[in-house]
């Protein structure tokens, strides 16, 4: 089929997603708010702040917490799984973060050890630091020079709108369940009509791109044979059916996404 055909409908897509008056509220686990409170007693103990972000979402969703003491600690930001993300829009993202007040920038594929940017960190830590007033000088062990605390990743306990949230689900801050798999997949094949990205069709033996979930999950679930048999009532008896298990096949596609196999994508 020829390029032109099969975009042919693809002008009549969505534009915006219908979130079902969504909350998300319930999005923020109990656990999180200790976690930001046990970092807030780390920080003050810290000569400097290495925050790490995916490179897909290099806005949504970062903590308020290190914007509060960006203005009196050097801080890192280092936007990861620089192989997943789109970065044609890079110039756009510095800019923007650094009106922000955050000039300090890494973009790394951290599944490299030996990749460029990753090699650029500790340099770029010890000259921030060398620069700026420590601390706690003379409580810094010089032998390692370096001590690394690592704290677990904590959302803001405000998550400012339910695509923001979204965003997050998609690239896995936030636990599938607490969302749904079926949302997520809906908003992912959204998020990638909408972008022009239509390696799914390929991928899943499409002969379109689609704007219909279900058609794309039921094509899924077929493909990789994620089907169930299911007893039916009916009024001369009981008769068998397969049916596609559209939560399997959901999470198939999004595990595709978030392995790359759908191309480099910037949701952001």
């Amino acid at each position: 089929m020829k390029l032109y055909q099969a975009l042919r409908n693809v002008d009549k897509f969505r534009t915006v997603f219908d979130f079902g008056g969504r909350d998300v509220a319930h999005w923020f686990p109990g656990h999180m708010a200790k976690g930001l409170k046990q970092m807030r007693a780390s920080l003050r103990s810290v000569d400097c702040i290495i925050e790490i972000h995916d490179a897909r979402i290099p806005f949504s969703g970062r903590n308020p917490v290190f914007q509060e003491t960006l203005d009196v600690r050097p801080h890192v930001l280092i936007l990861n799984k620089m192989d997943l993300a789109d970065l044609s829009s890079k110039q756009r993202i510095l800019k923007k973060l650094e009106k922000d007040g955050v000039r300090n920038v890494l973009f790394t594929d951290c599944l490299k050890q030996r990749h460029d940017n990753i090699k650029k960190l500790v340099p770029m830590v010890m000259e921030i630091i060398g620069s700026t007033p420590r601390f706690n000088r003379d409580e810094v062990c010089e032998r390692p020079i370096m001590h690394l605390l690592d704290t677990p990743g904590v959302l803001p306990p405000k998550i400012e709108s339910v695509e923001t949230g979204m965003k997050l689900a998609l690239c896995g801050s936030i636990l599938d369940h607490l969302v749904g798999e079926d949302i997520i997949a809906d908003y992912l094949l959204y998020s990638l009509n909408r972008l022009g990205k239509f390696s799914y069709v390929e991928k899943y033996d499409l002969q379109e791109p689609s704007d219909d979930i279900q058609y794309l999950l039921k094509r899924i679930a077929v493909k990789l044979g994620k089907t169930q048999r299911v007893k039916a009532i009916t009024g001369v008896g009981n008769i068998t059916v397969t049916l596609p298990n559209y939560t399997a096949a959901a999470y198939d596609f999004i595990r595709a996404f978030r392995k790359g196999e759908l191309g480099r994508v910037m949701l952001d």
